[in-house]
């Protein structure tokens, strides 16, 4: 658009009589949709607070699902002394509480080699002289192995970072130690960490190569026998209640039923050198679960404290409203959540959250109640179902009709991908769309004024200056005359 200086010809303010009529025009329409954004922009924010506020009650609700929280088993372990801790034990949660006397007497380990004295005088010394031969690392028990070749020149030190480097190593570490003496020399050590009985590593002179039967157990028929273990594997040792019990491994799977204890180091010893045992205490984890109610009350709390947040009303003219203020669909969400809260669980003794000390207060909320209504505070009876009836605890939360389950189903109905916040989302999104285009058009609207605001003025401005000429020349010629 040719926008041209008006008042140039008639010296009136026709330029600043233009952008008044415009800014005039602009104003109402402007104020209005600025307001709307602004109202959409508070309402999509809401959304998304009501929808992640869900979520994190969500979660709360879905650990009071998961099994790992609901019937969980807590070890104590009590030792003879504060320095020497032999186990730690991890429970199922089916495991059977009840009290165990446990000692470590022996740990699992698994078999060490040593090449001879004087095999080797240093680290550089060759271990094959000509040709090229293969040496087999292999767990007979396991099926374990791996092969390296060993070429013409190899040094006891490359030997050493071909085995440790190998991609199919399954647990064999090779070292040298220095003995520092002739007669000593260098000696070659391996180590492997496949623990148990009878798990002994072998090391195969896969090509009969005579010098490597100074760094070999066995021919190739496995008949022959060169190096010997100085350390053979051996199982982890333990005494339950008395018993013997063994494990290839330090750790002692189902050895008491669903509990699983780890071997960490030997228990002390008695002035007869007998082992002492430490007790361990499988019980129910009170705590955890308690804490998981906690978090449920909380989040929950968190929740109905955004909602007043978001649905109130101003107090006065200066108070604005919430952004959801007589909202149906937040009004809908509450009294979906406290029908559940309020309704009883049939499979659980202990049947309700109010029989399990959670109370619904007059603002809404939830509380572990302190006021005693002739059957315990809310705390107490939260601690006496933990102690009494902890597997009915979980299904008061857990069952196909337990609290968290509804609430769960419920709430995802609104947080879902396709669910009722989301569509809200949608929608709130398609209005700002809307507002946007409605934007663009009052826009053009503006300038399509604005134009013809312009050429009706300039009209004017031609005319007067036109009119201004006239009246000059005739003023001239009056005079003149």
């Amino acid at each position: 658009m040719s926008i041209q200086s008006l008042g140039v010809g008639s010296g009136l303010d026709l330029e600043g009589l233009v952008r008044q009529l415009l800014a005039a025009e602009r104003g109402p329409k402007e104020q209005r949709l600025n307001a709307r954004e602004q109202t959409l922009d508070q309402e999509i924010s809401a959304v998304g607070k009501v929808k992640s506020k869900l979520s994190e009650f969500e979660d709360a609700m879905k650990a009071l699902q998961e099994v790992d929280n609901l019937s969980g088993r807590d070890p104590q372990i009590e030792n003879p002394s504060e320095s020497n801790e032999p186990f730690t034990a991890s429970p199922g949660n089916s495991a059977v509480t009840g009290d165990y006397q446990i000692a470590i007497t022996q740990m699992a380990r698994g078999s060490r080699i040593e090449t001879a004295d004087a095999a080797y005088a240093g680290s550089d010394a060759v271990v094959l002289s000509t040709g090229t031969a293969d040496l087999t690392f292999k767990i007979g028990n396991t099926g374990d192995q791996f092969t390296i070749s060993v070429a013409a020149g190899t040094t006891l030190e490359e030997l050493r970072q071909q085995i440790n480097d190998n991609p199919d190593n399954f647990g064999v570490s090779a070292n040298i130690i220095n003995t520092g003496t002739a007669a000593g020399g260098s000696k070659m050590v391996f180590t492997s960490t496949v623990t148990g009985e009878n798990n002994d590593l072998q090391i195969v002179n896969t090509n009969d190569n005579a010098e490597l039967n100074a760094l070999s157990t066995t021919d190739s028929a496995e008949t022959a026998t060169y190096l010997a273990p100085a350390l053979i594997a051996q199982n982890a040792v333990a005494t339950v209640d008395g018993i013997r019990v063994e494990s290839d491994t330090n750790k002692f799977e189902n050895t008491i039923q669903n509990v699983r204890f780890d071997a960490k180091e030997l228990s002390d010893l008695d002035g007869n050198g007998d082992p002492i045992a430490s007790r361990l205490s499988i019980g129910f984890d009170t705590e955890g679960l308690r804490e998981n109610i906690t978090t449920f009350v909380d989040k929950y709390n968190e929740l109905m404290d955004e909602f007043a947040d978001l649905t109130r009303y101003g107090e006065n003219d200066d108070d604005s409203d919430g952004a959801l203020a007589g909202d149906s669909m937040v009004r809908g969400i509450q009294s979906g959540l406290s029908n559940i809260l309020g309704n009883n669980v049939s499979n659980s003794v202990i049947g309700s959250l109010f029989a399990l000390g959670i109370e619904l207060t007059a603002e809404g909320k939830l509380e572990i109640g302190a006021t005693d209504f002739g059957l315990g505070s809310g705390s107490k009876r939260l601690d006496d179902a933990l102690t009494d009836n902890f597997d009915d605890v979980a299904k008061l939360f857990s069952d196909t009709d337990g609290i968290a389950t509804r609430l769960i189903a419920f709430t995802e109905e609104y947080t879902q991908s396709s669910g009722l916040l989301t569509s809200r989302e949608d929608s709130i999104k398609g209005q700002q769309g809307n507002l946007e285009t409605e934007r663009e058009r009052f826009e053009l609207r503006m300038e399509s004024l604005e134009s013809t605001l312009r050429a009706r003025y300039l009209s004017l401005d031609s005319t007067i200056a036109s009119l201004q000429s006239t009246g000059n020349a005739l003023f001239a010629a009056l005079r003149t005359g």
